[in-house]
């Protein structure tokens, strides 16, 4: 019955909502280890260690009694750090170790939760009980990369091992001025970036300095620059932002199945006559998103286009379409205010369509253009003095950039210590 009743007090725990102000966190520094028998400071000729990692629907009061942790122990300090640790927030998967004397007589018990790569939890049981948030060094190493493409952006970085990471930052960054769907053979890239290291294993990217990536011949410059708000924003070599008005491309789609022209066979109608857009073939239900911010001017059916999106954008008088949707996004009407990169609506075939894509258009001042080949405004160039200091600023680190090669990638010898706050 006593059993009975700590185990319900330990699910009422469990339970309790968290109040961060009285969270009093135990950070200590991780020991290097002296010698090789040494444990997360555990000395193995002392001590054993049972490793296990958590199993489906598993949480303490399944794991520690296992061990010999009595229940009331378990209780008393999931008790009295509840406002440290959420004991709920042990996933299925993770790693744990139970540390132990070998000496059978002591009821010692060192429970060693690992939430990820740089961040541990210890709970100590025996003559006192006690929990302790562990945070493993980072250590911070400046490193060089450069890729030619052969086949794909993704297969470049795989071959060489690089950090998925890097892949994403890189993608997010230009995300405004290349198509990745449209990368060529033979296209390029040199990066300098920092990636974060624990105990010599990558745990991810800490920033990129400075990118450029050959595009169709063209090179595009990325620097990372503290702007006069002291925030870190990525210009080009000629201090435009690297964030424009538009996005490159409204979906993530399988090939251009059609381009702007004047003068284009209609597939449904039988008879030349304008396209000024781009299709985007892709599959029904496919994500479309606002390139750009604004507000939504029409949102519904309009003859051959079918259901079809417009928004006029807030800078540079400029208007987009989506024709061919499937469906709208939740909240799109005429009215609503959009975000850029927010989903406006769903690929479809609706109207005079062959199949599924997404007929995307660009108006400039009333205008047609052509979305591939338009040069989109930047949102917040430098100027005057805050251009000339920008200027000089990355003249060292783009000559270090030109001169990385493609047939290398290193590590300087420049390590940074990051203090764990």
């Amino acid at each position: 019955m006593k059993n009975l009743f700590l185990f319900l007090l330990l699910v009422a725990l469990l339970s309790c909502k968290q109040d961060p102000e009285q969270a009093t966190v135990n950070e200590v520094e991780v020991p290097s280890p002296k010698k090789a028998s040494m444990f997360y400071g555990f000395d193995l000729d002392l001590y054993k260690v049972d490793t296990a990692q958590v199993k489906r629907d598993e949480g303490l009061i399944h794991i520690l009694p296992r061990y010999g942790v009595p229940y009331n122990s378990i209780v008393n300090l999931v008790e009295e750090y509840k406002d440290t640790f959420n004991v709920r927030s042990i996933k299925t998967g993770d790693d744990y170790f139970l540390i132990s004397p070998k000496d059978t007589t002591s009821e010692e018990r060192h429970f060693i939760y690992v939430k990820d790569p740089v961040e541990y939890v210890a709970m100590h049981f025996g003559d006192s009980l006690y929990l302790e948030r562990h945070l493993k060094e980072i250590e911070i190493h400046e490193q060089e990369a450069s890729g030619v493409i052969t086949s794909s952006l993704w297969n470049s970085f795989q071959d060489q091992d690089l950090n998925l990471g890097l892949f994403a930052e890189v993608l997010r960054l230009f995300q405004w001025t290349i198509d990745f769907f449209d990368t060529k053979k033979g296209d390029s890239f040199k990066v300098i970036y920092d990636e974060k290291f624990v105990e010599g294993q990558s745990v991810g990217i800490d920033k990129i300095k400075a990118l450029v990536f050959n595009h169709k011949g063209k090179d595009y410059y990325a620097f990372r620059y503290e702007d006069s708000q002291q925030d870190f924003v990525y210009y080009t070599e000629a201090g435009e932002s690297l964030k424009r008005v538009l996005l490159s491309a409204p979906l993530v789609y399988r090939r251009i199945s059609s381009r702007f022209s004047n003068r284009r066979y209609h597939p449904v109608l039988k008879y030349y006559r304008p396209h000024h857009g781009v299709d985007y073939a892709a599959p029904t239900g496919t994500e479309v998103v606002a390139t750009g911010s604004g507000i939504v001017t029409f949102a519904g059916r309009s003859g051959g286009a079918g259901k079809m999106v417009k928004i006029k954008h807030n800078q540079g008088n400029i208007e987009t379409r989506y024709l061919h949707l499937h469906r709208y996004g939740k909240g799109i009407r005429k009215g609503a205010k959009v975000s850029q990169g927010q989903k406006i609506g769903e690929v479809g075939s609706t109207g005079l369509s062959t199949g599924p894509h997404l007929d995307y258009r660009v108006y400039i001042k009333g205008k047609a253009v052509n979305p591939l080949g338009i040069n989109i405004p930047t949102s917040d160039p430098l100027k005057g003095d805050s251009l000339a200091t920008y200027l000089d600023g990355i003249l060292e680190i783009r000559g270090q950039l030109d001169g990385i090669t493609y047939d290398t990638t290193s590590i300087t010898a420049d390590t940074i210590a990051v203090p764990n706050t």
